[in-house]
C-alpha cells in the first residue's frame, strides 16, 4: 500500500464515523431530528474555512522563508478547503429543504457560498496545472481575504449571528457540535496529506 492509500482510506473511515454520530446527534426543540442536518452543514463549513486559513499562513510561511514544504502545505490545504466547501453547498440545501420546506436559493450568503465554490474551484484547478509553489500560496492569500472581506459585510437573513448553537445554553448540543467538528477537522487533515502526493503528472 503507497503511502497515500492509508490517508484515503483514514478519510473515508473518518467520514463514516461522522455520518453514524449525526444520525444519533441531539435533536432540537424546534427542528427536531432534521437539525443534524445544520450540525453537519456548519461543521463542514467551518472546516472549510479553517482549511483556507491553514493554506493562506502555511503559504505566507512559504514566501517568507522560502521553504518548498510550506507551499506543498498551502497547496494541499487549499484543495482540502474548496473540497468541503463544495460539499457543504448540497448540504446546505438539504438543510433548507428539510427544515423550511424549500430551497432559497436567493440568499445572501448562499448566494456568495456558490459564487465563490465556482472561483475556488476554477483557481485550483487553475494552480494544480500550472504547479508554481509560489503563485499557488499567493493565491490561496488572496482567496481568504476576499472570502472574509465579502463576506463579512454579507446580510444575515437564514444566518444570524451570534451563533445559534454556541449560545443556545444546551451543552449536549454544543459538546455534540464540537465534537462533530474535531471530527471533521480531522477528515480535513487526511485529506490534505493524500492530497499532498498528487501531481499534475501523476
Amino acid at each position: 500500500m503507497s503511502n497515500q492509500k492509508p490517508h484515503l482510506l483514514y478519510f473515508f473511515i473518518t467520514i463514516i464515523v461522522i455520518a453514524v454520530m449525526t444520525l444519533f446527534g441531539p435533536e432540537e426543540q424546534s427542528l427536531g431530528a432534521n437539525v443534524r442536518l445544520v450540525y453537519v452543514h456548519g461543521a463542514w463549513v467551518i472546516t472549510a474555512e479553517i482549511a483556507f486559513i491553514a493554506a493562506a499562513l502555511a503559504g505566507l510561511l512559504g514566501l517568507v522563508l522560502r521553504r518548498d514544504l510550506f507551499h506543498a502545505w498551502s497547496a494541499a490545504l487549499g484543495r482540502t478547503g474548496i473540497i468541503f466547501w463544495v460539499s457543504y453547498l448540497p448540504l446546505s440545501m438539504l438543510a433548507m429543504q428539510s427544515n423550511w420546506n424549500g430551497l432559497f436559493l436567493a440568499e445572501p450568503r448562499f448566494r456568495l457560498a456558490m459564487i465563490f465554490a465556482i472561483t475556488g474551484v476554477l483557481l485550483q484547478v487553475g494552480l494544480w496545472l500550472f504547479s508554481i509553489p509560489w503563485l499557488t500560496s499567493l493565491a490561496n492569500i488572496m482567496y481568504i481575504i476576499a472570502l472574509r472581506v465579502i463576506f463579512s459585510s454579507a446580510e444575515n437573513i437564514m444566518h444570524p449571528p451570534p451563533s445559534p448553537i454556541f449560545n443556545s445554553g444546551n451543552y449536549t448540543i454544543i459538546v455534540f457540535f464540537v465534537g462533530l467538528n474535531l471530527l471533521s477537522w480531522l477528515a480535513a487533515y487526511f485529506l490534505t496529506r493524500f492530497l499532498m502526493n498528487i501531481k499534475p503528472n501523476n
